[in-house]
């Protein structure tokens, strides 16, 4: 049987509550209690010798030690019906979707910089001021093809380190593929973003102390308990409901949107995650254009972290003035992830009439 997630919103406490409903009992506006977590190793195999490695701050996998402390690419993807498949999108380690205007997403990949594609990557879109604050929370250079004034003007507050497709670099870091209409056709590629840093003057190391938002299990571990989620779904809207289902031979989740699989241009090959995080926020209309804005300067709220076929409840804080962004477990513990790649949902609350339920199933 389905078990869907009901978001429901407490007027006087501005707090979300997220409920399992669940045939013949009534909806009491608490959160139904999530089962006892235990947590079970799955044996992996891993090279005895990482002399030369460190472990990602994105991804908690091994890398070449010469990329461990470099700062990553936050990339904004298109994602409309008409230009997908997206190039070079398979390659982020952390993928973050949430809603534009107009009921469409835009996509936004964190790369680590020897993950960018040689070729080709995008096409890349205009930057929207919230996903400025999630490009500084992993204190990214943030690419994007224009910007609204909201987003500018986030930029501009928190000193973004930023490749503007509109600005005097725009011909150094980006390309047109004339075979496509503009505005999406606007790509990019390691070289190019690259110079566009070299250019600028970008420092291409995280700042001193920075130490990721992510905290990774050493092994890939299995959740006891919790809900089951072997398929995913994320209505963000009529026009766009992606949804995940689950591997359990590679034990990954496999993305698809539009009614089909969601691939990568550059080598047909479908999106796969270890991790997906589901975000709940507040997020309403800021002007008659329906650019949408979110509580996450300075504000806490519920979530769901999903995993080898299990999903539990979390929490998140996210505070701009110090550029964190942290889940927890039930606990309060700080959450720990496993290894791998992660799909980031920030999902709003107040939209549950219009757009459907987060189903899990």
């Amino acid at each position: 049987m389905k078990k869907r997630i009901l978001l429901l919103l407490l007027t006087i406490t501005a707090c979300f509550l997220i409920a399992c409903k669940k045939k013949g009992t009534e909806d009491n506006n608490q959160i139904t209690p999530t089962p006892t977590v235990t947590l079970t190793p799955t044996p992996t195999e891993e090279p005895e010798n990482h002399d030369n490695e460190v472990k990602s701050k994105l991804s908690g996998l091994w890398i070449p030690k010469e990329y461990g402390d470099k700062r990553p690419y936050a990339i904004m993807f298109n994602n409309l019906k008409l230009a997908s498949p997206q190039s070079g999108i398979s390659e982020a380690s952390v993928l973050y979707e949430a809603i534009v205007e107009g009921g469409i997403t835009r996509l936004m990949g964190i790369f680590e910089e020897q993950n960018l594609n040689e070729e080709r990557i995008g096409s890349i879109r205009s930057a929207r001021h919230y996903y400025v604050n999630f490009a500084d929370a992993f204190d990214a250079i943030y690419l994007h093809f224009g910007e609204t004034t909201y987003a500018k003007k986030k930029m501009k507050k928190l000193g973004i380190n930023d490749l503007d497709g509109l600005t005097g670099i725009g011909d150094t870091v980006y390309y047109r593929d004339k075979s496509i209409k503009a505005p999406h056709n606007a790509f990019t590629s390691k070289d190019k973003i690259l110079k566009g840093v070299e250019i600028k003057g970008y420092e291409r190391n995280y700042q001193d102390g920075y130490e990721g938002n992510f905290q990774f299990f050493e092994k890939d571990t299995d959740l006891s308990g919790g809900m089951n989620a072997e398929k995913v779904t994320i209505p963000f809207s009529n026009y766009n409901s992606p949804y995940f289902t689950y591997d359990s031979k590679d034990k990954v989740y496999k993305r698809f949107q539009f009614d089909k699989e969601h691939t990568d241009y550059n080598t047909g090959k479908q999106l796969t995650f270890k991790n997906i995080l589901v975000q709940f926020v507040k997020e309403w209309d800021i002007d008659k254009n329906d650019y949408q804005t979110m509580d996450i300067e300075d504000s806490s709220g519920k979530g769901f972290y999903i995993t080898n076929g299990k999903a539990v409840e979390i929490s998140w804080t996210m505070k701009e003035a110090n550029r964190s962004l942290e889940y927890f477990d039930a606990s309060g513990k700080k959450l720990t992830i496993n290894p791998g790649k992660t799909y980031i949902a920030v999902f709003p609350n107040d939209r549950t009439s219009k757009t459907g339920e987060v189903v899990m199933e």
